[in-house]
């Protein structure tokens, strides 16, 4: 074993090793996991997105693969005593098959919904789409991504008419003389990536970070603006007024590769920089200086995130980055452009093939006619029988159990117990389901509700592939099969399908339909996404284990892929980008004196989502062992706090408790918590559910809240 290995305990086992990448986030760093007699261990390898780097999460990645707490056998619960209690996988899916018939005998097919994740590869998050529409034959279906990249999507797909997360590889961060990061903090969310922002200091470029607290990442820019969090997009708007006036503006670009300039020129000559320091506390200064920097730096880019974009006005606060960076003349500028950090393992992916509510594989609108034959003619049904779009993740979650709403939720891959908004209220409508079925490999908090659990295949006990955060297709390789009693999404999903069916003969088509090999259901997710937007049809298994990964689209085998878009054109009618006009508005819900401060949440080093893994890692659990209360030193003062004390933190909608920790490095008039806690520590309690009118994106980054000593 290297120094520094970790493992996993499992004798007799013959030694081997394959190559792979890490389960957690959307960088998908390179591994290497060997398996002996030891056990399996962890071994980072030279890939271009972490160049043999890896945080603490990746090394620890195989301590779950044989973790005492994992679900090895279906659970179903007891009618007569309400317990979870272990059963056989004919027992559990025939549980779940009668629920299922019975409420859509009763309610009619949208009476079922389906609930999946951004984690979950390629194939099963185009495997889910399919069986939700042709197997369930529900319009129900959204997956937890919509909580993350949902806004960066929607401003990117008006804008540019496609929307990859980076439209141009990770290494150009790297070689760029101006870097300006809103809402990111991948010090502690990817930290591999931090290697690139090293380079790109150490060649004399510039990093400026746009971020209300003090974090890790801000403390290595040489800029760093503070705004009071949900006013990025006044900030950006300030940002496009200066660069007007000092002239900074690309005219020729504007004009030869964007349509709508003149609109959003005008809208911007109300944000002089004073009045954005007004709104925001970011200085005059430091609005003209970043300004400056973005102005005449020669290559140049902006990221967005998390923190600009869980808003009830992050597709508009995107939007107006966008401007900026268009004004500017980057997206399609060697070594410059917009790009957004994608958070989840296949958060990039995962939205592309169809377990959104609105959307069909390839990147397709499941209300465009000419995609419904498509797909339809892909998976031998008439287009006609698709059902229409669904609604989003939230308010799908919020019409669980209603009179309206659907009352069963099959759920793959998330735990929204823990990581959705207002989350009191939606561990509510899951306990008034008539049927929840959890897929997990852990007893997750949400797993705890259901009727029917169903153990899954770890990512180190199944093939597939995962796109990264550049759009970079790369393989996942099974190390080993899963252990006795559990399956693979795949295989739960063509049980179900099968026993759905009517009779022997519609049994048989189900099981060709939906086969449980998942290079089978690749071969047809390229023939599906063939003419859309995310176009994966040139991409095989066999090519991408060629390179290191395969950037789509990808129309054919033959003809090359796309690590950089926009170079000719954008993925519009006519070729050209779209300026949108956009106005600051404030929070969904104001400070008031019942609730005097500004809450937002975020992510720390150690752990990841929900916590559903890792804080059953017993070294992530030792670095970050609990929830905290972040906030300021006076603020602290003011209200009889000191480090360490228990504090319960208030909102409309309810409450959480933890320990305070004190730092200079948050705005005095805000809190902070991480949201990866479940119980008396779950942030999302208090969070708001207020919704972006175009993404449904919730408003996680913001509400009022007081602070008091418990």
């Amino acid at each position: 074993m290297t120094d520094g290995a970790r493992s996993a305990t499992r004798s007799g086992r013959t030694p081997r090793e394959v190559a792979t990448h890490c389960p957690y986030c959307a960088l998908q760093c390179g591994m290497v996991l060997r398996e002996d007699d030891a056990g399996v261990s962890v071994h980072p390898r030279q890939f271009p997105t972490n160049r043999g780097g890896l945080c603490q999460k990746g090394w620890t990645a195989a301590e779950l693969l044989d973790h005492p707490e994992r679900l090895t056998t279906p659970l179903v619960r007891d009618p007569a005593t309400g317990t979870l209690r272990p059963a056989s996988w004919d027992a559990a899916l025939d549980r779940v098959v009668t629920g299922i018939r019975a409420i859509q005998n009763d309610a009619g097919p949208d009476a079922v919904a389906v609930f999946g994740g951004g984690g979950l590869t390629n194939e099963k998050a185009y495997a889910l789409g399919k069986f939700a529409r042709i197997g369930l034959r529900t319009r129900h279906i959204d997956y937890n991504g919509r909580f993350c990249m949902s806004s960066a999507a929607a401003a990117g797909m008006r804008a540019f008419g496609i929307d990859r997360g980076l439209p141009f590889p990770l290494a150009d961060l790297g070689r760029a003389d101006t870097l300006l990061l809103v809402g990111a903090n991948p010090a502690e969310t990817m930290p591999p990536l931090v290697r690139w922002l090293t380079e790109q200091r150490a060649n004399g470029g510039q990093l400026i970070v746009v971020d209300p607290r003090v974090t890790a990442t801000a403390r290595q820019a040489d800029l760093h603006l503070q705004p009071l969090p949900g006013t990025d997009l006044a900030v950006a708007n300030a940002l496009l007024h200066i660069a007007l006036t000092e002239g900074w503006v690309d005219r020729e670009y504007v004009a030869e590769r964007t349509a709508g300039f003149e609109a959003v020129r005008r809208s911007v000559a109300a944000w002089w920089p004073a009045r954005a320091e007004q709104i925001s506390g970011v200085p005059v200064a430091d609005l003209e200086a970043t300004a400056r920097a973005l102005g005449t730096g020669g290559r140049v880019i902006i990221l967005t995130a998390r923190g600009a974009e869980q808003h009830a006005k992050g597709v508009d606060t995107v939007s107006a980055y966008v401007n900026l960076a268009l004004a500017l003349g980057l997206p399609g500028r060697a070594g410059s452009g917009y790009g957004c950090l994608t958070g989840q393992g296949n958060g990039q992916g995962g939205r592309e093939h169809g377990q959104k509510a609105d959307q069909l594989p390839g990147y397709r609108r499941i209300d465009d006619p000419a995609a419904r034959e498509h797909v339809a003619g892909v998976w031998g049904v008439p287009a006609d029988e698709l059902p229409g779009p669904g609604v989003p993740a939230y308010q799908l979650l919020d019409s669980l159990g209603t009179p309206d709403g659907p009352r069963a939720l099959l759920v793959f891959g998330s735990n929204p117990v823990v990581s959705a908004p207002r989350a009191g209220r939606i561990e509510r409508r899951l306990r008034d389901l008539d049927l929840l079925v959890v897929a997990d490999l852990m007893l997750s908090e949400t797993a705890a509700l259901a009727d029917v659990v169903l153990p899954t295949a770890q990512w180190a006990e199944e093939d597939g592939t995962m796109t990264n955060l550049e759009g970079r297709v790369l393989r996942r390789r099974a190390l080993r099969p899963p252990p006795p009693g559990v399956r693979t999404d795949l295989a739960i999903i063509a049980d179900l399908a099968a026993r759905l069916a009517p009779d022997a003969a519609a049994a048989t088509d189900a099981a060709a339909r939906f086969p449980a090999d998942p290079a089978t259901v690749f071969a047809e997710l390229r023939r599906a996404s063939a003419g859309g937007a995310a176009d994966y049809a040139g991409i095989s298994w066999a090519r991408i284990d060629a390179a290191d990964g395969v950037y789509w689209p990808c129309p054919t085998e033959e003809g090359s892929d796309t690590p950089r878009l926009f170079t000719d054109r954008f993925a519009t009618p006519d070729g050209r980008a779209r300026f949108h006009p956009v106005d600051h508005r404030p929070a969904a819900e104001e400070v008031c004196a019942a609730y005097p401060l500004h809450f937002t949440t975020g992510r720390v080093l150690a752990q990841y989502q929900s916590g559903t893994q890792t804080r059953r890692v017993a070294a992530l659990r030792r670095a970050a062992a609990e929830a905290f209360v972040e906030l300021h030193p006076d603020l602290a003062g003011r209200l009889g706090i000191d480090d360490g004390d228990p504090v319960r933190v208030t909102s409309r909608r309810g409450e959480f408790s933890a320990p305070a920790r004190l730092s200079a490095g948050i705005r005095p008039d805000t809190v902070f918590a991480p949201f990866h806690y479940a119980g008396a520590g779950r942030a999302n309690s208090v969070t708001n559910d207020a919704v972006d009118p175009i993404s449904g994106m919730p408003e996680f980054k913001i509400c009022a809240v007081r602070v008091e000593k418990a």
